[in-house]
């Protein structure tokens, strides 16, 4: 069996249904209920990382668990080794952690010191690991939906400044790999997407699924990081704004990962766009 906690989000539900059609038995695993909208046949577990203890019965029967921290927990505030411990004693053997690009892209940055720490973690468990680093997501364009369903406007910092980001349903793809697959022990995947996007392209992308122009606005850093200060702690949103901004080079270059593990290239944001535009219309 295998247990996916954060199996309600963009990476955790396609990951569940991906699993879910080839036959393997799976824990779904949220902070809120959602067991109505699971595939056929999965259990759904309500818990808390930030207490390892509410995960213990979700794990029982598991050999694999894959591991996403959201949230708060961002912040550094995830019992990790607990948490694993937990694990091994209920006798999972594999676990593979969603981490970040960042966290080895920017090894100082204090934004990404949890992640860092959650992948040291990891490896230290005596479990058989994989760590997933995705970069940028291209469901984060998901936080405009509401202006262009209102008023068919996109505003975003940096118009010009691109990065690959990387769809959710690969990450999900190259996750259900490294946790159904032998291979993947002691491996560390980078994904992103096939090329570079700018924010001033993903709104041309959107605007072609939609059929309809979408006018772009650029803001300024201090106005994205007033309105990230709203979901996501100073640091994060500080160390976000960062990579937009001024991305190293490494960032900004598609990494040949999701290729290796899934034997085809990553998806480009305007796949993601088509097959997301309901909701933006």
């Amino acid at each position: 069996m295998i247990v996916v906690t954060g199996a309600t989000g963009n990476v955790g539900r396609p990951l569940v249904e991906a699993l879910a059609a080839v036959g393997e038995q799976v824990t779904a695993v949220s902070r809120r209920p959602g067991g109505a909208e699971l595939p056929e046949g999965v259990r759904h577990h309500r818990a808390d990382l930030a207490d390892p203890g509410s995960l213990r019965p979700a794990l029982e029967g598991a050999d694999a668990l894959f591991l996403l921290f959201a949230g708060e927990l961002l912040a550094g505030t995830a019992r990790t080794g607990e948490l694993l411990d937990v694990a091994r004693s209920a006798g999972v053997r594999r676990v593979v952690l969603l981490s970040s690009q960042a966290a080895g892209t920017r090894p100082d940055a204090v934004s990404h010191a949890p992640m860092r720490a959650f992948e040291e973690a990891v490896r230290r468990s005596g479990l058989d690991w994989a760590i997933l680093r995705p970069g940028g997501f291209a469901s984060n364009a998901f936080a405009w939906a509401e202006s262009v369903r209102k008023e068919r406007v996109i505003a975003a910092p940096f118009a010009d400044v691109g990065l690959p980001v990387v769809d959710p349903a690969d990450i999900a793809e190259v996750a259900a790999a490294a946790l159904r697959e032998p291979g993947h022990a002691g491996r560390t995947y980078e994904l992103t997407g096939p090329a570079p996007v700018t924010p001033r392209g993903q709104a041309h992308a959107i605007a072609d699924a939609l059929g309809e122009p979408v006018r772009f606005t650029e803001l300024s850093r201090e106005q994205a990081r007033a309105e990230m200060l709203r979901f996501m702690p100073e640091p994060v949103a500080d160390g976000t704004l960062d990579i937009l901004g001024e991305p190293t080079a490494d960032e900004q270059r598609g990494s040949p990962d999701v290729e290796r593990v899934l034997g085809r290239p990553p998806r480009a944001f305007t796949d993601w766009a088509m097959r997301n535009i309901a909701a933006f219309r």
